[in-house]
């Protein structure tokens, strides 16, 4: 069940402010009563009209953020019977992630139905900006370091690293916590990015996509995005 307004506003009739000034006003029916009160929740078999034209509830747009756990797959089903980012949304709609994760990849991914806003965030003219934290086996000595700042050939083209930062170095465990943040989608790229420097990469998460963050959301939580924010991911274009 959601809100009316909502509805309404993800159908694409107009925006949520509006949506509620329609209602509020007795321009709304649904299942042909009058519907004038805000909160007033619908299910996905109402008949919601506007002045006596019924709204097209088929192309309804969900946007959620998740925080994917380790051993998901980033897909809308999985022939092996595995867990999918998918699975973690209850939504009567059909969702799928935009872009992906490795299965044992763990942070941020955004599941849509907006095939144009999904086009626009995985388009590689957007250069979408992506940071993620590796967790490597060994120290980030002074030459790699160096070398990240620069760029590295990976699979006969060159990787440009838009930022590059050592979180955290730590010599007892022989491990060092890198930040990467860069703008290719390439797959396995941040792993084969360590693994052309020698090291191994033992965790990897994706803690930003663009201006969005993990703030808030533990591992296996999503939440809406909202309306600014689709409009945020939009102007990326």
């Amino acid at each position: 069940m959601e809100r009316l307004q909502k509805v309404i506003a993800n159908s694409g009739y107009t925006s949520r402010r509006k949506a509620e000034e329609l209602i509020e006003s007795g321009h709304v029916t649904v299942n042909g009563e009058l519907v004038n009160t805000l909160g007033y929740k619908v299910s996905s078999e109402d008949i919601i009209c506007i002045d006596g034209t019924t709204i097209n509830k088929s192309i309804i747009k969900e946007y959620y953020l998740l925080n994917k756990p380790r051993e998901v797959i980033c897909s809308a089903s999985d022939d092996k019977g595995r867990k999918t980012v998918v699975d973690l949304i209850p939504t009567e709609g059909r969702i799928y992630p935009v872009g992906r994760l490795d299965y044992d990849t763990t942070g941020l991914i955004i599941l849509t139905n907006d095939g144009e806003l999904a086009n626009i965030l995985m388009h590689p003219k957007s250069k979408i900006h992506k940071t993620y934290i590796a967790k490597i086996d060994g120290i980030l000595n002074e030459i790699d370091f160096k070398k990240l700042r620069k760029g590295v050939l990976i699979d006969d083209r060159k990787l440009i690293i838009d930022n590059v930062k050592v979180r955290k170095i730590d010599k007892i465990k022989n491990t060092s916590l890198v930040e990467v943040t860069i703008h290719e989608g390439r797959n396995h790229i941040i792993r084969k990015l360590f693994e052309k420097l020698g090291y191994d990469v033992m965790k990897l998460t994706r803690c930003k996509f663009a201006f969005l963050t993990d703030d808030g959301l533990k591992s296996g939580e999503f939440r809406e995005l909202t309306t600014k924010e689709v409009r945020l991911l939009y102007s990326l274009k």
